[in-house]
Order: C-alpha cells, then sequence, then structure tokens
C-alpha cells in the first residue's frame, strides 16, 4: 500500500533574547492530542514551505513572520502516512502571538523543552532549536597556555557555545587535564563541551558529551552514553549518516564539503550532494570541511544546522 505523504510546515519561533521558544498543545480530538508541537500545518498544493507557514502562523497566532530562515526537514514514517515537517527559525515577528483556535501556547526556556511530550517526528527539531549555529572543533596545540588563551578568545569574542575537544597527539592523562580546564572555561561562559574519543571519558570528565570518529561510530550497536547527554559523531556518507541515525546521535558533522589542507586526497562533497544527504539525516547535520563564518547561511539554506570549524575559529 502506498503511504500518505504529508508536507507540514512547522516554526520554531525564538524570542527577543534567543531564550525561549514557542510551542502550542494539540487538541485533544486530533492524532496525538494532548501533545506539544511547533506551531505550523499542512501546506496547499501550490503553496512553499515559507509561504504556508506564514499563512498557518497568522490563522493560528495572529501573527506576520518578518524575519525566518531554514531550520531543518524532517522525515517520519508513520504506519498509515509519510510525513515531512519544514521547520524554520523564526527570529522576527509583528504580533503577540495567542492560541486563535483555542489551543495552548507556551514560551519556553530552551533548557526546559525537553520536559515537554512531543510527538515523536518532532524529536529532531528538539535537537536543532537547542543546538547553536557554529560547532567548535579545538586545534592541535601542545602549549597549554596558547590553547586556553585560544579556546577564551573563541568564548568570549566570537560567542562560541558548543565546542569539541580534539586533541589527538595528547596522551591519555593530558587529555584528561586538558578536558578538565576546557570544562571550567566552557562552564564559565555558558558553553557545551564535547569529548572527543571514548565514551569512557565521560566516566572520568563530566563534560556535556561525546563525539565518536566514523570509525568507532561504526562499530557500536546502540546509543553507547546517557540520554541526557549531547552524542554527535563525524560522518562522510549515507551509510555512516543512517548508522548515526539508528545508534540515535542527536547530531553530526558531515564532511569534507570542500578539499581541506589536512586531507588534500578526500575528494570533496560539494553542496549538491551534501544538501541530497542532509535531506535524508535523521538529525541536526553541520557541515565540515574548508567552511568559515560566511558559509553560515548558505549551509542554512541547504538543510545544515550550521558550520563546524577547527581553522576558522581556532586562532
Amino acid at each position: 500500500m502506498v503511504k500518505r505523504r504529508v508536507h507540514v510546515a512547522a516554526a520554531a519561533i525564538i524570542n527577543e533574547d534567543g531564550r525561549k521558544v514557542l510551542i502550542a498543545r494539540r487538541p485533544s480530538n486530533v492524532d496525538h492530542g494532548g501533545l506539544w508541537e511547533f506551531p505550523g500545518g499542512k501546506l496547499a498544493p501550490y503553496e512553499t514551505g515559507l509561504e504556508g507557514l506564514k499563512r498557518e502562523l497568522h490563522e493560528e497566532l495572529g501573527v506576520e513572520i518578518q524575519r525566518a530562515q531554514p531550520l531543518i526537514r524532517v522525515h517520519h514514517e508513520y504506519p498509515e502516512k509519510h510525513i515531512l515537517l519544514d521547520v524554520w527559525q523564526v527570529h522576527a515577528f509583528a504580533g503577540e502571538p495567542f492560541g486563535r483556535e483555542g489551543q495552548a501556547v507556551r514560551w519556553v526556556p530552551m533548557d526546559e523543552l525537553a520536559g515537554y511530550p512531543f510527538p515523536a517526528a518532532n524529536l529532531p527539531i528538539l535537537r536543532a532549536v537547542m543546538l547553536p549555529t557554529e560547532y567548535l572543533i579545538t586545534g592541535e596545540e601542545d602549549d597549554e597556555a596558547r590553547f586556553e588563551a585560544s579556546l577564551t578568545r573563541a568564548l568570549v569574542e566570537d560567542g562560541v557555545r558548543m565546542v569539541q575537544l580534539r586533541a589527538k597527539l595528547l596522551d591519555e592523562g593530558a587529555y584528561l587535564a586538558r578536558a578538565e580546564r576546557a570544562l571550567a572555561l566552557c562552564r564559565e561562559h555558558g558553553a557545551r563541551l564535547l569529548l572527543n574519543g571514548d565514551p569512557e571519558r565521560l566516566e572520568r570528565i563530566d563534560a556535556d558529551g561525546i563525539h565518536l570518529t566514523s570509525e568507532r561510530l561504526m562499530k557500536l550497536e546502540r546509543r553507547p552514553i546517557a540520554e541526557e547527554k549531547w552524542l554527535s559523531a563525524s560522518t562522510h556518507d549515507s551509510r555512516q549518516l543512517a548508522q548515526a541515525g539508528l545508534i540515535g546521535c542527536d547530531f553530526v558533522t558531515l564532511s569534507p564539503l570542500r578539499t581541506t589542507p589536512s586531507h588534500p586526497e578526500v575528494a570533496p562533497l560539494g553542496w549538491h550532494d551534501f544538501q541530497q544527504l542532509v535531506e535524508r539525516a535523521a538529525m541536526p547535520v553541520f557541515a565540515l570541511g574548508g567552511m568559515t563564518r560566511f558559509d553560515a547561511n548558505h549551509a542554512r539554506a541547504v538543510g545544515a544546522q550550521g558550520i563546524a570549524s577547527i581553522r576558522d575559529f581556532w586562532k
């Protein structure tokens, strides 16, 4: 039996200080009644995602979108239908949102979203809303003073809020010592720190999560860390993206988008192939490989969460 395909536009509406997002409760007489969701609705056959979203938000909440950009596209299979959620992040709007159809609406702090029950199709959106658009991967550094200066600059001057501690040249003891210092700096400046390597490192350092190499990713059969921690992974093709979804990664990097000095022999994906892979990913995806801040809007336009970089952030 051919499944019915439903195209839905949804909005992550962010308040002025960027700390809260608007959610709405589904009526009790519809599918998933009583659960919370990001407001939006089905597209008419002639509408684009943004056109349909503008109409839906006016009808449901009485607001007019002034500035928005793509956040994530989520494909989800239900027994009787295939849902495509075309999700936009709304940064500016006119009007005061209220439930024009009698539905409950609520501004919720980002760090409290996980406490609300959502339909399964909304779970990748939750991750995307809570993630920043820039993911710093630390550079190799043999001097601890220079390491701390570079990390502090990225946190203070660039406002980086997600950091992966990558230090392949350090032995385990030196890595853990650096991780303790990096975690203290990240906590001080409101950033999350993910450790690169063996998930057991979280037993020694209470960081915010783990980043898996693609080799380690492909050897796993299940999620290796607790749900309350962030799990990311390096991916390079559709097989690895599928594996990341299978074990429950919260987000991934996908690379290389461009040729890089560190891996000049690896053929780059380019924007077209990158977009095709991201379209079917089951989680937010950061573009990696020759990325700079000037690429951020382009990356978002083709479906990425944002950009990940060493060289552009680590000076």
